[in-house]
C-alpha cells in the first residue's frame, strides 16, 4: 500500500517537478496539494497568482487542494493556520509533507521543526539537486511555466511574464540561480506531464510593488543580502476573466 502524503504546492516549477518525481515513486501517493493564500487578495502567497488559477491546476492534475488562509502577514499567523490544516490531515492517517525546496538549509530546518510540533515528517524529493541540470530536465520533460514574480535586484519588468525556456536560461546572468532558489523569481506552471490538460490564461498588466517594510520579511520570499527595492508581478488571468 502506498504511503499517503501532502505536497506543499506553490503552483510553480519546483513544486510541479517535485510532484512529477513523487508520482514516479511507487511507495507514496500525493493525496493533497497544500497551498497558503492571502485571505485579503485571494492569491497564492509570495507568487501573487489568483485562487482561480490554483483551482484550475488542481482540477487538471486531479489532486484536491488544502487551502491555508493567511489573514495577517506574520510567521505566527502562518504557523497557527498551518498547524490547524496539518492536524486535520493527520486524522486521515497522513504524517508526511513533501516540499520542492532544493537549497537553503535554514528553511529546511524551519519546516522540519514546525512539522515536528505536530509529530509529522518532511520529505524533500529535489533536495541538493544541481539546479543547472534540474532546470534543463524540467524543460526537457515538456513542462511549461512563466515568471509571475521577479526580484528587481536580479530581474526587471522585461522579464516578468516571460516563459521559462532554454533561451531564458541562456540569457540569465551569472548571479542568478537557474531555479530562482535565492528568491530571484517565482513561476506559474501551466502545462506538463502532471497535467491532464493545459491551464488556459491570458496576461494582464505588470505591477511593481516596492518594499515598504522589513526587506528580510518580503512577500516574494528572498533571503539574499543583495539590495532589493521591490518586485515585479505579472497579472495572470483565467481565460474566462477579463484582465
Amino acid at each position: 500500500m502506498k504511503k499517503p502524503i501532502i505536497l506543499a504546492w506553490s503552483g510553480g516549477k519546483d513544486s510541479s517537478f517535485a510532484l512529477h518525481q513523487l508520482q514516479q515513486d511507487p511507495t507514496v501517493e500525493v493525496k493533497y496539494l497544500l497551498t497558503t493564500l492571502n485571505a485579503e487578495f485571494k492569491r497564492i502567497s509570495m507568487h501573487g497568482v489568483q485562487e482561480a488559477l490554483l483551482d484550475a491546476q488542481s482540477k487538471s492534475i486531479g489532486i484536491p487542494l488544502l487551502k491555508v488562509w493567511i489573514h495577517e502577514a506574520s510567521y505566527e499567523a502562518y504557523e497557527t493556520q498551518m498547524e490547524k490544516a496539518l492536524l486535520a490531515a493527520k486524522t486521515e492517517g497522513i504524517d508526511t509533507v513533501a516540499f520542492g525546496d532544493i537549497f537553503l538549509d535554514d528553511l529546511r530546518k524551519y519546516r522540519e521543526d514546525n512539522l515536528a510540533k505536530v509529530d509529522m515528517k518532511a520529505l524533500f524529493p529535489l533536495w541538493k539537486c544541481d539546479t543547472n541540470q534540474l532546470s534543463k530536465e524540467f524543460i526537457a520533460a515538456k513542462f511549461r511555466t512563466i515568471l509571475c514574480c521577479t526580484n528587481d535586484a536580479y530581474l526587471g519588468e522585461e522579464t516578468v511574464g516571460t516563459e521559462f525556456t532554454e533561451s531564458f536560461l541562456a540569457e540569465l546572468s551569472a548571479n542568478c540561480d537557474p531555479c530562482g532558489e535565492n528568491g530571484e523569481f517565482h513561476t506559474f506552471c501551466f502545462d506538463g506531464p502532471i497535467f491532464n490538460h493545459p491551464i488556459e490564461f491570458s496576461l494582464g498588466e505588470k505591477v511593481y510593488k516596492p518594499i515598504v517594510t522589513n526587506p528580510d520579511n518580503d512577500e516574494c520570499g528572498t533571503t539574499t543580502k543583495i539590495q532589493t527595492n521591490g518586485f515585479w508581478y505579472q497579472e495572470i488571468c483565467p481565460v474566462n476573466q477579463v484582465c
